[in-house]
């Protein structure tokens, strides 16, 4: 396990840049996840750290050694890929034994560590099939425990549950948890799907275009997120954003109404808030619109509901959903609002409690 640390991290393919000055530190054994769109870069990262992509400028340290002119077999890392890389023609005892190949230690002792990998994966009873007789998941597992044999000092996942189904997706991220929880690795994991970021991540790092839009703890950049880009990406449904018109201390919304803001500001803002805190009210209410769609999902009902902001989703309690076609008022809580500059999407404040 190893301290890593980004510095100004550049990226270019002849005269494009892709990757812009990224600066990042990774403590030994946290579990850091890079979640973004395709193209912003977060692939490209990893495969820089892992020495896979030439670096056009700044640095990548492992444990306090700048690594960039290191090979990577040089470089104490291990990389899992979404395609698992195992060998068909091996047993998994083989294939988890392969990444100690070089090793000088000693046959008896390899043997004890493939032991103690396949022990900690669960994958005892299978060491001696091949991976035709195994699952998705388990010809994962494969590939987790071929880098867990070298005991690296950082382990580098490339979407490494792309390729499984949803059900096997979701007992996977549970097993990966799990796997950190108990060797407190250090880990660097790239995703494209937020809610893995969410359910893995000690911290999260977004990424858009080759820039880091924030870094924080799941909690923080859901209920902090720093900008549109943030407060869109993480959270499903996406969060919902009202245009207003700021003046000083209040702004006026869509249909005439009005909310009071927690800091003077002047000109257009977006209000944010997440369709989980945003109701139908019979009371003062952000927007009123006719529901157009209901989409039950067991204890709630998410509704779609066309206003003059837009269209808008909202929670309703799943034993008495509005009606489509009728007509709702909704309304959230002051704590649960967000206020965006509209120009640059920059969070301007959050509401307080």
């Amino acid at each position: 396990m190893a301290h890593l640390a980004l510095r100004n991290l550049t990226k270019r393919y002849g005269e494009t840049e892709v990757l812009h000055g990224i600066d990042l530190d990774i403590a030994d054994g946290e579990f850091v996840v890079l979640v973004g769109p395709s193209g912003c870069g977060k692939s490209t990262t990893l495969r820089m750290i892992a020495g896979l992509e030439e670096i056009s400028a700044g640095d990548v340290a492992i444990g306090g050694r700048v690594v960039n002119n290191l090979e990577p077999k040089d470089r104490d890392i291990a990389m899992v890929f979404q395609n698992y890389a195992i060998y068909p023609h091996m047993t998994v005892r083989k294939n988890i034994g392969f990444g100690l190949r070089a090793s000088k230690m000693p046959r008896a002792d390899k043997e004890r560590r493939i032991d103690e990998v396949a022990g900690i994966l669960d994958m005892t009873p299978l060491l001696a099939r091949k991976p035709a007789q195994l699952s998705g998941g388990q010809r994962q597992r494969v590939a987790i425990g071929r880098a867990m044999v070298r005991d690296p000092a950082v382990f580098l996942f490339d979407e490494p549950l792309s390729n499984l189904d949803a059900q096997l997706r979701t007992q996977m991220r549970l097993e990966i948890k799990k796997l950190h929880q108990r060797v407190g690795s250090t880990i660097v994991f790239v995703t494209h799907d937020q809610v893995e970021a969410m359910t893995l991540a000690d911290r999260i790092v977004i990424m858009k275009d080759g820039h880091i839009q924030q870094v924080g703890t799941p909690d923080e950049v859901y209920r902090h997120p720093a900008n549109t880009f943030v407060a869109r990406f993480i959270g499903a449904p996406s969060m919902n954003m009202i245009e207003a018109e700021a003046s000083d201390t209040a702004a006026q919304l869509p249909g005439g109404g009005a909310i009071a803001l927690p800091v003077a500001a002047q000109g257009p803002v977006l209000l944010g808030v997440r369709p989980d805190d945003l109701q139908p009210v019979e009371g003062p209410a952000l927007v009123e619109g006719r529901v157009t769609v209901r989409e039950p999902l067991g204890p709630d009902t998410l509704i779609y509901v066309d206003t003059a902001a837009g269209e808008i989703v909202a929670k309703a309690d799943a034993r008495t959903p509005p009606e489509v076609g009728s007509t709702v008022r909704l309304g959230a809580a002051a704590e649960d609002l967000h206020v965006f500059d509209k120009a640059s999407g920059a969070a301007l404040a959050r509401v307080p409690a």
